[in-house]
C-alpha cells in the first residue's frame, strides 16, 4: 500500500514536508473533536462495555479512543521516510485500529417518526465509486468524489464539508489538487489518518462525523470520499437541513 501512496507522491510532486503539514493539520482538528471533554464525539460515540471472553464479566468501559500519536513540528522533524529515496514517513500513514458504527437509512416518513429532532433532515444525494490506475490507490478518491456530485447534480464550489478515508496523508493532498476544494478544510474534527484504520466503520464514522459537522453548521453539502484496496474509491453527497450552531 506505502507503493501506491509514493507513486502518487512522485506524480503530484509532494513532498515529505508537503505531507507533514497535513498530518498537524488533521492532528489538530482532531483536537476539535476533544475540546470541552469531547463534545463533538458525544454527539454520536456512546461508551462501550468490555467484558472477559465468556461475555460474563464487565473488565473495563471503552469510552474514547486508543491509540492516538501524539504530533508536533519537532516530532515530525525527527522522521524519516520508510523507504529509500521515498516520501511516506511512519506520520504520513495512519496506524491500526478497529471500531463499530451503524447507521439507518429509511425513508423521510420513518426517519421523521423517529428522529430526537425533527428539524433536522439529511438526505442522500448521490454515490460511486471509481478505479483509478494500477499501483495509484489514493488518487481514485478525486474520480469518486466528481462522479457522485455530478450523480446529485453539483459541483464542489457548492460543497461546505468535505471528509476521506485518508490512510495516507497525500491522499488529501492529490484530492484537493484535483478538485480545488482546500486541502486545510477537509477532515473537520477527525480522521482515520489520526484515529486509525482498518477500522471495520471507517467510512461510516466519517459520514456521521460529517453530518455533525454540518448540523453545527446549520446545514449544508457534504462529500465522504475513500479509497480501498484494488486502486479503488467510493464517494456519497449527503444534504443536511436544519440544525444549529453551537
Amino acid at each position: 500500500m506505502i507503493d501506491t501512496a509514493e507513486n502518487v507522491a512522485r506524480r503530484y510532486q509532494i513532498s515529505t514536508q508537503a505531507q507533514h503539514d497535513v498530518v498537524l493539520r488533521r492532528y489538530q482538528q482532531y483536537q476539535d473533536a476533544l475540546a470541552s471533554d469531547r463534545a463533538f464525539q458525544h454527539r454520536y460515540m456512546v461508551d462501550v462495555p468490555i467484558t472477559d471472553g465468556g461475555f460474563r464479566k464487565q473488565t473495563g468501559m471503552l469510552s474514547a479512543d486508543k491509540g492516538i500519536f501524539p504530533t508536533s513540528p519537532a516530532a515530525l522533524g525527527k522522521l524519516k521516510p520508510v523507504k529509500p529515496d521515498g516520501t511516506v514517513t511512519f506520520a504520513g500513514q495512519t496506524h491500526p485500529a478497529d471500531g463499530n458504527a451503524g447507521m439507518i437509512v429509511t425513508t423521510r416518513e420513518k426517519a421523521r417518526e423517529t428522529s430526537s429532532n425533527k428539524g433536522i433532515e439529511i438526505e442522500i444525494l448521490g454515490f460511486s465509486m471509481a478505479r483509478t490506475e494500477k499501483g495509484h490507490m489514493p488518487m481514485a478518491v478525486a474520480p469518486a468524489c466528481r462522479s457522485a456530485l455530478e450523480a446529485a447534480g453539483l459541483g464542489i464550489s457548492g460543497v461546505d464539508a468535505v471528509k476521506t478515508h485518508n490512510p495516507f496523508a497525500v491522499n488529501d493532498i492529490a484530492l484537493s489538487k484535483e478538485t480545488g476544494f482546500p486541502v486545510d478544510k477537509m477532515n473537520n474534527y477527525g480522521c482515520s489518518l489520526i484515529w486509525g484504520h482498518p477500522q471495520g466503520p471507517t467510512g461510516l464514522r466519517s459520514v456521521i462525523e460529517m453530518i455533525e459537522e454540518l448540523v453545527l453548521r446549520g446545514g449544508g453539502i457534504g462529500v465522504f470520499g475513500g479509497c480501498a484496496a484494488g486502486d479503488s474509491a467510493m464517494s456519497v453527497v449527503l444534504r443536511v437541513s436544519g440544525g444549529k450552531r453551537g
